[in-house]
């Protein structure tokens, strides 16, 4: 690869690298590079081969040390990224249809408790909240909690909602629990069975089935409007397999608008509810109930899935019988995340319930408290889900999003301390008792910690070298193995330039000197780490910290030491 070549190749790794706020991905330096200069695929192979070289150097600067050699090098290249910024804070959400026809935008959230806001919950509390927040208007927190049996909610979950709600920046003007607006909807149903708009039957589901799908109409359908309110009483008594349906159009051509099922009898004497018990025993679908909610809050705008298109339709009949307008609504995509697959709050609580995770804080579950538990901040994991847009493409999204938005909030904040995983104790020949001195910051000054060491030190299990090879212990010395069984190694001199002559590994370790080191767990995504990390650390409770060659962690506690990881 000759020198304009190699050149390139470092000017697109500086980029990618300021880009992404991590290392330098070579596949992704190689792809632009051929990209922008198609002159030089004729050696690509040879590009290809030499490019891990290049893209190691740039890895091994920090943060603003790229920068710098990204705006002596290629200041074009740091240009374009700060022109894509420019672009991406002008680009926002779509405007809401409809907006300026209404004298106050008005948007709800209504999640089933059945469990804390998930990561892509929270994209509806985020994006609602932001377009809130543009057109100077109302937001609604609303618990669509009328399932107690298919998703019976939790009665911690509500105020577990509120928490991570605000957290995220989405501030409720008003609060609202179906569960305690039962009177409300009974209320209007006898309206509707008043408009002839609304029937009681006692088909059996199997039975009804077969007559939607004929289009024919249930016997019950033509019942008077006093023989429906006898039956509709009866329901809240001792009747069982009975409904309450919406009349539509029982010809309809989409067979599921077809007199849909508004309320329900639900036996909570055995599945009670978690706020009101078994006070009632006739539940609304949320069809219904939503559609009422939705008029009564004065509800201007929806966001809901394309999914549930359905939903629109059916509650147009509702609306129709009353005279009402129905809101604006905007539908999109489902979002799958690469990290977690589609796992619904319904599957991640029986999860729970088996003890596969220890709670929904666990650093495994996909939720809006593992990820504060684990140090992530309000405005990355916003942002992130704001940068999706409304589409009503489905998405498949990465939590590198959030990491790269998350790096760059708490890096400036984060001290640096040496955490070493799966420890393996090293007497170091010839060593001289010294106090090592690194920084606490490598880009902002806050001074240096102190690391006494003796003879002693812990290395990782998969930093151990093979027999003659040298390394580089981070702001201490250089060793070189003496000897595989027992391991041993000696030390071979403080000189840096070790480093860059014979391109030897730089690697951490801790101190296995008494009082230096603590013994500490980390709890990632991927299962429980031991390890032991210098006893400076345990004073960082709920502190980001960054365990250098490790990642970004939130210190949990200082004794026993604990951690959540969060990302590299």
């Amino acid at each position: 690869m000759d020198d304009e070549a190699r050149d390139l190749v470092e000017a697109y790794a500086l980029q990618n690298a300021v880009e992404h706020g991590e290392d330098a991905d070579v596949g992704a330096v190689v792809g632009k590079l051929m990209g922008e200069h198609p002159e030089l695929r004729e050696d690509a192979e040879e590009i290809s081969d030499e490019a891990p070289e290049v893209v190691a150097e740039v890895n091994s600067l920090d943060a603003g040390e790229r920068r710098s050699r990204l705006e002596e090098i290629a200041p074009e290249l740091l240009e374009e990224l700060e022109r894509d910024d420019e672009d991406e804070e002008d680009e926002g959400l779509p405007p809401l249809p409809g907006a300026d026809d209404v004298d106050e935008v008005v948007m709800r959230f209504a999640p089933n408790p059945n469990g804390p806001p998930t990561i892509g919950s929270a994209r509806g509390l985020v994006v609602n909240s932001e377009y809130v927040e543009e057109y100077d208007g109302r937001l609604i927190l609303r618990f669509d909690d009328t399932d107690p049996v298919n998703k019976p909610p939790q009665e911690e979950a509500y105020s577990w909602y509120q928490e991570d709600a605000e957290w995220l920046g989405f501030h409720a003007d008003e609060i609202h629990r179906a569960s305690s607006r039962l009177e409300t909807y009974y209320d209007y149903a006898e309206q509707l069975i008043e408009k002839e708009g609304a029937y009681v039957c006692s088909c059996s589901q199997e039975e009804f089935s077969h007559l939607k799908k004929e289009g024919e109409a249930c016997p019950h359908r033509e019942r008077g409007v006093e023989e429906n309110l006898e039956a509709w009483s009866r329901m809240h008594e001792d009747a069982e397999d009975v409904v309450l349906r919406v009349k539509t159009e029982i010809e309809h051509p989409n067979p599921a608008l077809r007199d849909w099922v508004a309320f329900r009898v639900v036996d909570t004497e055995s599945h009670p509810h978690a706020l009101v018990g078994s006070e009632y025993r006739v539940w609304p679908m949320l069809d219904f109930q939503s559609a009422v909610d939705d008029h009564l809050l004065g509800v201007t705008h929806i966001i809901r899935g394309k999914d549930l298109r359905d939903s629109r339709d059916r509650q147009s009949f509702v609306y129709s019988y009353f005279d009402w307008t129905y809101p604006e609504v905007v539908h999109w995509g489902r979002v799958s995340i690469e990290e977690y697959g589609t796992l619904s709050t319904s599957s991640l609580a029986e999860a729970i319930d088996r003890g596969d995770y220890e709670g929904w804080s666990d650093p495994r579950v996909p939720s809006v408290r593992a990820l504060r538990r684990r140090g992530i901040q309000p405005m990355a994991l916003r942002s992130a889900l704001l940068d999706l847009g409304v589409s009503e493409s489905d998405i498949e999204f990465s939590m590198s999003h959030v990491y790269s938005e998350n790096r760059a909030l708490v890096d400036d904040d984060a001290d640096r301390f040496f955490l070493v995983r799966d420890p393996v104790e090293v007497t170091v020949e010839d060593a001289p008792e010294t106090t090592a001195t690194p920084s606490r910051h490598p880009d902002v000054d806050r001074g240096n910690r102190e690391i006494h060491v003796d003879d002693r030190v812990y290395l990782e299990a998969d930093d151990l070298p093979e027999l003659g090879e040298r390394l580089r212990l981070k702001s201490l010395y250089n060793v070189e193995v003496t000897s595989q069984d027992p391991f041993r190694v000696r030390y071979i001199g403080d000189d840096v330039d070790l480093v860059r002559e014979e391109d030897v590994d730089v690697v951490h370790w801790m101190s296995a000197e008494e009082g230096e080191a603590v013994d500490a767990t980390l709890k990632t995504p991927d299962g429980e780490v031991e390890g032991v990390v210098e006893a400076a650390a345990a004073e960082a409770v709920d502190d980001v910290v960054q365990f250098e060659r490790v990642g970004f962690s939130r210190v949990e506690s200082g004794e026993p030491f604990t951690a959540f990881y969060a990302h590299r």
